[in-house]
């Protein structure tokens, strides 16, 4: 019997804790003290045991857990032709009320005509394809991530006078990545959309005003970026977006439910799913999955890779069944709310913290949905 597509009942978005070997390995590197091909190979072996650590938990979707980045969207960005990165705009991250952190993450910059050299991701995912026998996925950042930060003010005019000009050259660089993949035979991407969540925080819209654009027509942008990014992809490939608000050693930045954006976001954007934090209150309630058409599905982050205490499977199975109120359950997944390691230290957690939240999901929905 030929297997249900992804994304699946047990599900995960994708970054995984590095281990110490490759940390060391990438400074060693970025000192010049070992070359590319021996850091290949470093990186292989993590990746090798990464897949083994997810296939082991029972997960029918695997990835190389962004070994082989350093960041869960500088190291993409930054292969593109005219693209610099730059410190960004202020934000500040949290981990509980009264404990914030002033931090500007990178922001990029198009210094000049925007230009794919060749595959940014394509060879990390031909070694993927061949070293699972489950599903592979790849996880990029979306396109929105080189506009959102920035804004019209971060985009060289001479380069790009007309930014509708920006905005197709911009998913072009995309496509072409996401048709060499699929070429490999790559049929499960995942588009990392943290900023349409960013614009459901009063004080992130606000920061958006500063920089010149309008936090009410964003959403329709990047609805018409991402749809030119992913409506060329085969019949086959399965599309995902995932949203979240900040991970970043267990830090957040952004607080405030979805409903500012739900409407656009699910039925305005066309992709099969949707990975969607819900691990916290400043996530909101689930109301905004009113909106969730028949046929696309919405993978619930209950499970917070943040912290390592591990959610029951009593409350899990009652929060999914209160999603149910707004969404078929059928149309519904679990997984954690976001990566374990969007960057390269990772959140503050043991692997065999992550070990055990990745089997929750798995039990779990094998209880739900069999």
């Amino acid at each position: 019997m030929q297997s249900p597509p992804p994304p699946f009942h047990a599900d995960h978005v994708g970054s995984l804790l590095r281990p110490q070997s490759l940390i060391d390995a990438r400074a060693r590197h970025e000192k010049g003290e070992i070359g590319r091909d021996e850091l290949w190979q470093i990186e292989s072996q993590a990746v090798d045991d990464a897949i083994a650590l997810q296939e082991g938990a029972g997960l029918k979707s695997i990835t190389d857990g962004d070994f082989r980045r350093g960041h869960w969207w500088n190291d993409f960005v930054l292969a593109i032709d005219g693209i610099e990165i730059q410190g960004g705009l202020e934000v500040h991250f949290r981990q509980k009320p009264g404990e914030e952190i002033a931090h500007a993450p990178h922001r990029a910059v198009v210094t000049g005509r925007l230009n794919r050299p060749g595959g940014i991701c394509t060879d990390a995912f031909k070694y993927l394809l061949e070293h699972t026998k489950e599903t592979p996925k790849l996880c990029m950042p979306s396109p929105s991530i080189v506009h959102f930060r920035s804004g019209r003010q971060g985009i060289d005019r001479d380069a790009y006078p007309d930014m509708e000009e920006f905005f197709q050259d911009l998913a072009r660089i995309w496509r072409e990545e996401i048709a060499d993949i699929a070429a490999l035979g790559g049929r499960y991407i995942q588009l990392d959309e943290v900023n349409l969540a960013f614009l459901c925080d009063p004080k992130l819209r606000d920061a958006v005003t500063r920089l010149g654009e309008d936090p009410d027509t964003l959403p329709q942008t990047y609805a018409r970026l991402i749809n030119d990014t992913v409506g060329q992809r085969p019949d086959d490939m399965v599309a995902c977006l995932h949203l979240c608000r900040g991970n970043h050693r267990s830090n957040w930045v952004a607080e405030g439910g979805y409903e500012p954006v739900a409407e656009t976001l699910f039925n305005e954007i066309d992709v099969d799913a949707y990975f969607m934090e819900f691990d916290s209150p400043r996530a909101g309630n689930f109301e905004p999955l009113r909106f969730v058409p028949k046929g696309k599905t919405v993978v619930l982050g209950l499970v917070t890779s943040k912290w390592p205490e591990l959610e029951s499977k009593d409350e899990l199975k009652r929060r999914i069944e209160e999603a149910g109120k707004y969404v078929p359950v059928e149309q519904l997944a679990l997984s954690p709310q976001c990566g374990f390691a969007s960057t390269l230290l990772g959140n503050r957690l043991t692997m065999a913290d992550e070990q055990a939240k990745l089997r929750l999901v798995v039990e779990t929905a094998q209880e739900i949905w069999g």
